[in-house]
């Protein structure tokens, strides 16, 4: 039986609408605090943090004395972002884009920093068998009996033990099976939605952030992956992903020397020769993943279509 409060509480903040009907009064409290967060992050970044970085980047683009020490550093990395702009979009096939990095501990990465230092990129995890691949493919594989999935028996054992799932971004609590349902059923509409209209950028809180590795290769950071997860699953051909950081090697080889104006444009012309990184690292810790050629289901949706260069070669 649904609680008369849900649908009726405060949407999480960057929350698509699509949680709206799961909303519970329960949790105005905490996603009250999520917004008052939210704002005060944007709000340090856009009068504090940004005009700074911008400033730092203005005297290291001018050659200024003592810039070096600014890329030595690492470059600041928002306002980094900012000036190479769509540059750093890049359109890869999500199946191949299968590694991802951990979080590098803080004592090689300054993580407001555009260069990163250290061996972060030599241990990757592999995506196919992460938890948002196996979740998004338990949900499709089970999508007229949900309850079978893993996903719903890990939050009906939580409400059992009198501690709904509660997720302070959304707003929503999971206190009921068919809320819990209700839950998993919108994971499947993106799903389904994705498959029928393509991939679309300005749906999500995240794009899918990657990070270029010593070797120029892309390996895929914590951000975005539920979609990127979809796109695998559906076989979509490619999908937009933006650079976060780059390794001081890569960086190095690339810009050999060149300071300002002329190391950005050494970047931007050697970003689209990057590829995704499909193989496992030196650095990792488990033996890697055997998985066969039929791994992948059959694209379908959109993904099935002939693409525009297809249907003129049949011509």
């Amino acid at each position: 039986m649904q609680d008369a409060s849900t649908g009726k509480g405060p949407l999480g903040p960057e929350a698509d609408q699509a949680f709206q009907p799961l909303t519970s009064t329960a949790m105005t409290g905490q996603v009250r605090i999520a917004r008052l967060s939210y704002h005060a992050r944007n709000g340090s970044q856009k009068y504090l943090t940004m005009p700074f970085e911008r400033m730092l980047l203005r005297y290291w683009q001018h050659r200024l004395p003592g810039s070096q020490r600014i890329e030595q550093w690492g470059l600041p990395r928002k306002a980094m972002i900012e000036t190479l702009g769509d540059a750093l979009i890049l359109h890869v096939d999500p199946r191949q884009l299968i590694r991802i990095i951990g979080w590098p501990p803080r004592s090689e990465c300054a993580f407001n920093a555009f260069i990163w230092d250290g061996d972060w990129d030599l241990k990757r995890e592999d995506l196919r068998i992460g938890d948002r691949y196996r979740f998004i493919s338990d949900i499709d594989e089970h999508r007229q009996h949900l309850e079978k999935t893993e996903r719903y028996q890990r939050y009906l054992d939580d409400l059992r033990r009198g501690k709904p799932a509660r997720f302070r971004q959304l707003g929503i609590r999971l206190d009921s099976p068919e809320l819990i349902k209700r839950y998993l059923q919108v994971y499947l509409r993106f799903l389904d939605s994705m498959a029928a209209h393509g991939f679309d950028a300005d749906k999500g809180k995240d794009e899918l952030g990657v990070a270029v590795s010593r070797e120029g290769r892309l390996i895929k950071i914590n951000k975005g992956l539920h979609r990127l997860a979809m796109a695998q699953r559906i076989g979509l051909p490619t999908v937009p992903v933006r650079v976060q950081w780059v390794h001081r090697d890569w960086w190095a080889n690339v810009t050999d020397g060149a300071r300002g104006a002329e190391a950005l444009a050494r970047v931007k012309a050697a970003l689209p020769l990057c590829v995704p990184e499909t193989e496992a690292g030196p650095n990792d810790t488990e033996q890697p993943a055997i998985l066969g050629e039929d791994f992948w289901p059959i694209p379908r949706g959109i993904a099935s279509q002939p693409s525009d260069t297809e249907d003129r070669n049949a011509l």
